[in-house]
């Protein structure tokens, strides 16, 4: 018998196999797919946490607030300066009148809270972007010490701390998902090895008379390997289609929510190779519990 007849008749078989016990394949795919669940949540939030951590990285700037004794020029000249100190990559500045259109463009901004005032209270100041190499707390800390030391800038402000806390965020987030990952990859390794060494058991009979008649140990096991993998397969796509429809009814029903609090960082959800992957954890998963359960089965 060729190859092909091989892997097509230990198909058929695993196809049967699992059509004899629908309860317990039933019962095992859902376990295996609830397990995947709970392990690619936490893949997908560590994979939106790093986006909005490179988003948030790539704007990390220093908020230089001039003084209002200043003229236009002297903000002018401020700004020429700060061009050119190291570690600078742009530096934009802007005026007290632009400042105030900002506040009341922005979520954030009442008109009605300076109705009662009767000057412009908020600031002209100038936003320093860093250059790509010191985006760092070196690099901040070293802009803001150059920056302290310029006569007419009354405050500096800057997020860099924000971005730090965030990446330790991350890192605990990476963390909690690798603990979870390697408890949840054994708990679907157990469920699917112990359901292979029920159809093992349930046809033991059929084995035996096939060993009898000479049949060797990877035609007889090629079949129980294949179920595994299915199973594996049909979880990782149900754990896949369920973090799907979750994903899109939560960006729905908290989409402006997600707008005030990300920006323009819009949470994704995985692309074509990551949702593949999803699938194909966990078919190596059933495959390798059924390898386990061949392998104690003794076949």
């Amino acid at each position: 018998m060729s190859a092909r007849a091989h892997v097509a008749r230990a198909a058929g078989r695993a196809l049967s196999g699992l059509a004899a016990s629908p309860v317990t394949t039933g019962v095992a795919t859902f376990t295996l797919a609830l397990c995947l669940l709970l392990g690619g949540a936490f893949a997908l939030l560590l994979v939106n946490m790093e986006r909005v951590l490179a988003h948030f990285g790539q704007e990390v700037r220093v908020s230089a607030y001039l003084s209002d004794a200043l003229t236009p020029e002297a903000h002018e000249q401020l700004a020429a300066a700060a061009r050119q100190l190291p570690g600078v990559e742009s530096v934009a500045l802007v005026s007290k009148q632009a400042a105030l259109e900002r506040f009341r463009a922005s979520p954030f901004g009442r008109a009605s809270l300076l109705d009662g005032l009767d000057d412009n209270p908020l600031p002209a100041s100038l936003e320093i972007v860093l250059a790509p190499a010191q985006r760092s707390r070196a690099g901040v800390d070293a802009l803001v010490q150059r920056l302290g030391k310029r006569v007419g800038i009354d405050e500096l402000g800057y997020g860099h701390e924000w971005v730090e806390g965030y990446a330790r965020a991350v890192a605990g987030v990476r963390g909690i998902a690798l603990a979870l990952g390697a408890v949840l990859a054994l708990a679907t390794l157990l469920i699917v090895s112990n359901t292979i060494r029920l159809s093992v058991y349930a046809r033991r009979d059929e084995i035996e008379i096939l060993a009898l008649v000479g049949a060797g140990r990877a035609f007889v096991a090629t079949p129980f390997l294949l179920e595994g993998l299915l199973q594996g397969a049909a979880g990782g796509a149900l754990a896949l289609a369920a973090l799907a429809l979750g994903f899109h009814a939560a960006t729905a029903s908290y989409a402006s929510g997600l707008a005030l609090l990300l920006g323009s960082a819009q949470p994704v959800f995985f692309d074509v190779t990551q949702a593949l992957g999803l699938v194909a954890l966990g078919a190596a998963l059933g495959g390798l519990g059924s390898a386990f359960a061949v392998l104690r089965a003794r076949t």
